[in-house]
């Protein structure tokens, strides 16, 4: 460990969003600088500080201090505090003031900065007003760094000290001492694991009421995660008294006293919600019965219109697609479903001709990018992200709390809503009860809403079960598309699709063209002929790049998990070679060119567009769950990544929000819903019950355009389509839906 002292003679660059700081430091006895390196917020030009670190060499950069620990020395003599403040620590403080005031007050002028700020306005140049301002940050910058210094005794990363003084300034040391489970509601990245270590070391008990709370509303929100709307009480105590080691009726007091004031909800059934699932349920429903009434009334001329239209685009639709175009014409509200090769696309294509000869305006949209952009190159319309539709507000800083739902994130709301006569909404499986709500919000009684989807994909990866439990409640109209046409039968990957989904037999002999099983009995094995069905035959037999191929897994940890196989396609598809930067992240080590996926939404991230000599053409806001794309560029100094994704974005990461990216060769079948790749390879071997499902390989399956090849054992994928299990998913707006058609029929 080396050891520094010396002034910060300039600071080179800071991230102000996690304190990462690069600095000259100058000392003054041996007249030389020295770059340091470190997370350092609260840290100013002119402050003489004492710094502890390793000696690392940069390759662009050369010999760098890598900072563990920083500490500010007061300046006791006139010449550090001429220093300091000539340095521009403080604003509209500089050169011959700062000279000034060391000149009046001596050793004495920190001081009187501090203790009696007044006296400045003696000096010339200085007004009363500016000697307050002069104090007051002065005090900040103290502040700060008794803050930061603060915190670090707790074991709470300097990043993460940022945010917490941003968000309550002097405050947190009363916060942190009488109640630090506040940081878990209010802080994004603050969780109850963070806070309840603060607590300990607070010297909070376990029973304590603030930590049980705090420990009730953790679970209800670590149950969104795993798509719950709500949670059963008994299945909400018993996960508490597990993860908090407290006794049942002491749950049962802080469960009353949430309901009390309004941080959570509990109904008759005994089923315990946030507040903003829970209204999010009750007037999507609602909404929904506003928007299901007669728009027009099925004519001849309405048939004669579909005729038309199937003749001038040369078509010939079934009784279901024909009666799906008629209700879609008719209807303020209509949900469509089918699975692959069953012309959903052919009956929608059909009904935006029919409603563009009415003169009727459209909108298409879909959750991800990818499916947006794969709705515009099926229909030739303009498709965009439902995000995008709302027009999301980039300014709006993500939730990462789920407990309270953002109205300010999206431009199209119910008092702005879209202006449109039809909206269309492609795979629809995918949207949780969140975007539901917000979208019904923008869609203004009298236009017609039109959801498209296959109800048998994977639901949602956020809470709600949106699609299922609209078609499940009966309350509305629903066509469902089953007939396989011809040109799809003739494809293995549909057929077996539906086999799948019906739960019979696949034929697993390889004498298909597009739907191979290759057997191997070991993990080892697997992986061995994953990395050459990606890298060299599978590119070959579709003609696309091995980037195009896209391995799916149903786990993320295991020896065929997604990390697993990430590291393995990583060594072999994007190795590490002289001036190609990488860099290593919680746990994950990312290179220029690796290919990526976003995990969360963002909302706030900046984006561009880049033209010729990549100059900016267009710019934005927001990067979304299942968004990839590939690092174009690696800024080890500045420790940023910049990302292109799908959609010619460019998008660089601060340090502090590369924890949003994964390495994407290899992705969770669940973070695959609405893309289809060129060619899909499933390492399947064997896995946990509750992940080796039929639903999870029918999934999985469907993601494939021109080939799916399986990798791994014939039984366990013949075990995969024999279990109907699911995952359970607490979801209750068809149960909404029914109590508010029951009420309209009493009336």
């Amino acid at each position: 460990m080396e050891e520094r002292r010396g002034y910060v003679s300039h600071i080179v660059y800071r991230n102000v969003e996690n304190g990462y700081t690069v600095f000259e430091l100058e000392n003054p006895d041996e007249d030389v600088e020295e770059t340091c390196v470190g997370n350092v917020p609260f840290l100013n030009e002119g402050e003489y500080v004492c710094v502890r670190g390793e000696l690392v060499t940069h390759p662009i950069y050369q010999e760098q201090l890598k900072v563990m620990s920083c500490e500010v020395q007061e300046p006791d003599d006139e010449l550090a505090m001429l220093r300091y403040l000539s340095s521009g620590a403080i604003a509209g403080v500089r050169g011959g003031l700062a000279k000034r005031i060391v000149d009046k007050f001596g050793d004495k002028t920190f001081e009187i900065i501090e203790k009696e700020p007044e006296r400045l306005a003696e000096v010339k140049g200085i007004t009363e007003k500016k000697a307050r301002a002069i104090s007051e940050q002065f005090e900040e910058k103290r502040e700060m760094r008794g803050a930061m210094l603060f915190l670090q005794e707790y074991g709470i990363s300097n990043a993460l000290a940022v945010k917490i003084y941003q968000t309550y300034g002097s405050a947190l040391y009363e916060i942190v001492r009488e109640n630090p489970y506040r940081m878990a509601e209010d802080i994004s990245g603050v969780g109850f694991r963070i806070a309840d270590e603060i607590a300990r070391k607070s010297g909070f008990a376990m029973d304590s009421a603030p930590r049980i709370r705090a420990g009730i509303l953790y679970v209800l929100n670590a149950g969104t995660k795993e798509g719950y709307v709500y949670m059963p009480e008994k299945l909400l105590l018993q996960e508490a008294v597990y993860q908090l080691g407290v006794s049942m009726d002491q749950l049962m007091d802080s469960l009353e006293e949430l309901v009390y004031d309004k941080s959570v909800i509990v109904t008759e059934e005994r089923d315990v919600y946030l507040p903003s699932l829970y209204y999010s349920e009750m007037n999507c429903a609602r909404m929904l019965f506003d928007l299901n009434v007669p728009v027009e009334r099925p004519t001849k001329a309405l048939d004669e219109l579909i005729s038309r239209v199937e003749k001038s685009q040369e078509i010939v639709l079934d009784d279901q697609q024909k009666i799906a175009v008629r209700e879609a014409l008719t209807s303020g509200f209509l949900v469509i479903t089918g699975g692959p090769g069953t012309g959903k696309t052919t009956t929608i294509n059909t009904l935006i001709e029919c409603l563009m000869e009415k003169g009727l305006s459209i909108l298409l949209a879909a959750p991800t990018g990818r499916a947006a952009k794969r709705m515009a190159e099926a229909t030739g319309q303009e498709a965009q992200t439902i995000h995008r539709l709302l027009e999301y507000n980039g300014a709006a800083a993500e939730q990462e709390n789920v407990s309270e739902e953002r109205s300010d994130l999206f431009g199209r709301n119910e008092w702005n809503p879209l202006e449109t006569d039809v909206v269309i909404i492609d795979e629809m499986s995918m949207v949780d009860i969140f975007l539901f709500h917000n979208l019904l919000k923008a869609i203004a009684v009298g236009t017609r809403l039109i959801l498209v989807g296959d109800v048998n994909q994977l639901p949602s990866v956020g809470p709600g079960n949106v699609l299922r439990d609209v078609i499940n409640s009966h309350c509305f109209n629903v066509v469902r598309l089953s007939h396989i046409f011809r040109q799809a039968a003739e494809s293995d990957i549909i057929v077996n699709a539906h086999r799948i989904h019906r739960g019979e037999e696949i034929a697993l002999d390889n004498q298909s063209k597009d739907f191979f099983c290759l057997k191997r009995d070991d993990s080892h094995g697997v992986l061995e002929v994953m990395l050459w069905l990606v890298r060299d035959r599978m590119p070959k037999y579709t003609h696309c790049t091995p980037f195009d191929v896209q391995v799916l897994t149903p786990m993320k940890k295991g020896e065929l998990g997604v990390h697993r196989c990430n590291e393995v396609l990583q060594r072999y598809l994007n190795p590490e070679a002289p001036g190609k930067n990488q860099m290593e992240l919680h746990g994950v080590l990312f290179r220029e060119g690796d290919k990526v996926m976003q995990m969360k939404n963002n909302y706030q991230i900046k984006w561009e567009i880049r033209g010729y000599n990549h100059m900016m053409i267009e710019e934005g806001s927001g990067v979304f769950n299942g968004d990839c794309g590939i690092i174009t560029e690696i800024d080890t100094f500045n420790k940023e990544v910049t990302v292109r994704f799908d959609d010619e974005k460019y998008v660089t990461y601060p340090q502090g929000n590369l924890d949003e990216l994964e390495l994407a060769y290899a992705i969770t079948i669940h973070k695959s819903q609405g893309s289809e790749y060129p060619a899909v390879v499933l390492p399947i071997l064997s896995g946990p019950r509750p992940l080796m499902n039929r639903n999870i390989l029918y999934t999985a399956v469907t993601r494939g355009k021109k080939c799916v090849t399986i990798v791994g054992n014939k039984d366990t994928v013949r075990e995969m389509i024999q279990n109907k299990s699911e995952q359970m998913r607490y979801s209750s707006l068809c149960r909404r839906l029914q109590e508010l058609e029951q009420e309209s029929l009493e009336k």
